[in-house]
Order: C-alpha cells, then structure tokens, then sequence
C-alpha cells in the first residue's frame, strides 16, 4: 500500500498550477504577519520549509533577509526557481533536511506541517538547524468550524458521501490548529517561549460554485475523497455545499469565504 509521504509526494507534483491559481491570493495574507511574528530582516538567515510556489522565501528577500526556500516537489522547486531566480530553491525533505546543525536565524513553514507525515520529526529537524536564539515560524489553518473553506467541504463529504475510500492514513488536518497542542509538541522538539495569534484572511470566489471547483482541484486529500464517490455521493456532496455556502453569498453571487491561519512562534534557546 502506497504511504502518506508518497501520495502526497506524487499528489502535489501534479497540481503545482492549481494550487498557485486557487491559493495564491489566499495564502499569501498571512505571509507577512508570519514574517513579523518571526523577526524576518535584512541579513537574517532564513530557510522556508514547504515553499510551494516560493511565496514567503521571496517576500523575506524582499526585506532583505538572505533565504533559501526548500520543498519535496522538484515541480514546485521549478516554478519558484522561474519567478524567483535570484533566490536558491532546492529539492529535500523537511524530515531530514539537507543543512548543518546551527545554519539559520530562522525557519517559516507556511501551512506545510499539515503535510509531513512526521511533523514531530520535521520540528526536531528545524531545531537542529537552527542557532541558538533562533526563531521557528509556523502558519497553519485555524479549526474547521472557522476555516470553513475547507471545514464545509470536510462536513458535506461526511454527511453525504464515504470518508473512508482507503486513502493512506495521514496526520490530522487540524491538529496545529490547536494552541495547547502546538505548544506541547513544539516544547517537545525543544523550543520555548511558544505563542501563537489568530490571523483573519479570506477566500474569494466569483461563485459558490467556484469554490468547490477550487477546493477539488487545487487540493490533494480532499481532492483523492471526492474523486473516490459514487457519482450519486458526488452530486449530494456539491449540492449540500452550494446550500452550505449560501452564508457566504455577497453582491453579483460572489462569495467572501473566511478561512483564518493560525500563525505560531518559538525560540530555539
């Protein structure tokens, strides 16, 4: 049976667009709370873990910083390489990164824990490389009931369709989301001085349909669930959305979708 890290792995290789297109302007609000709350200035040493389309290691360029961006898909590699040529992207796996002990001021991951099979491990990994002083920054997605980008897509799949389609057993989606847990398991890797805040940002779609078009495509877990239904299921599923995403309906049928981070830091003492 194929495991977590490789469905992921091959999943995300192949939505590189998508995930830029649906999650660009969605991600990227939390960018520079995440980038204050972890002191990222000119000179700081910054590694980016989880880069994706290299968003955040181009914004801490931009203040100066001297970053270097890392992500398992050489496709994501690739299309931060080609908007941000003069920043240094490079394959590798956040679980046994490829640096030495004490090589960075500081590490961001913005909404990649959620991806790595063993996140304990890959905190462990960001605390061996960084200094001592140095600061983790981490940006996840609040809870379900608040991130309701995905948590209304999660409820309709439940209510309607089969959630257990033998996709491979990941970690929870959620479980950073939690403050006390962030903090034990941070405290767990080592780090002190944990805190965490709240971040607003929203989702927009010019439809509600949009919007599950959006989720189905750019994702990989809930995409893989919805894939996996009956046509009968799928149907169900859509037509439970668009009734759960009328709250959300604004002027011209747009809709403002709210889907908050959480953003958490650390100090490496």
């Amino acid at each position: 049976m194929q495991t977590f890290g490789e469905f992921e792995h091959g999943a995300w290789q192949k939505v590189v667009k998508e995930y830029d297109d649906f999650f660009g302007n969605l991600t990227v609000q939390s960018i520079e709370p995440l980038l204050d709350a972890t002191g990222i200035a000119r000179g700081t040493r910054v590694l980016d873990i989880a880069t994706g389309p290299g968003y955040v290691a181009a914004a801490a360029a931009r203040r100066g910083a001297l970053a270097t961006g890392l992500d398992f898909s050489a496709a994501m590699v690739a299309l931060a390489k080609s908007r941000y040529p003069d920043i240094r992207f490079q394959e590798g796996n956040a679980q046994a990164l490829p640096f030495a002990d004490a090589s960075f001021d500081a590490i961001v991951i913005c909404f990649g824990l959620l991806h790595f099979p063993d996140a304990d491990q890959a905190l462990r990994e960001a605390f061996r490389v960084l200094r001592s002083g140095g600061r983790l920054g981490i940006s996840v997605w609040a809870s379900a009931d608040k991130a309701v980008g995905f948590g209304n897509m999660l409820e309709a799949i439940r209510d309607n369709g089969n959630v257990d389609v033998g996709l491979p057993p990941g970690p929870s989606f959620f479980r950073f989301s939690d403050a006390a847990e962030c903090r034990r398991t941070l405290e767990g890797a080592g780090f002190s001085t944990v805190r965490s805040v709240e971040v607003p940002q929203t989702w927009r779609f010019p439809s509600v349909a949009a919007w599950f078009d959006g989720v189905e495509r750019s994702t990989v877990r809930t995409a893989a669930l919805l894939k996996a239904q009956t046509p009968d299921a799928y149907a169900a599923i859509r037509a439970d959305f668009e009734k759960r995403g009328a709250p959300f309906l604004r002027e011209g049928g747009r809709v403002d979708v709210p889907m908050p981070a959480v953003v958490t830091t650390a100090t490496r003492p």
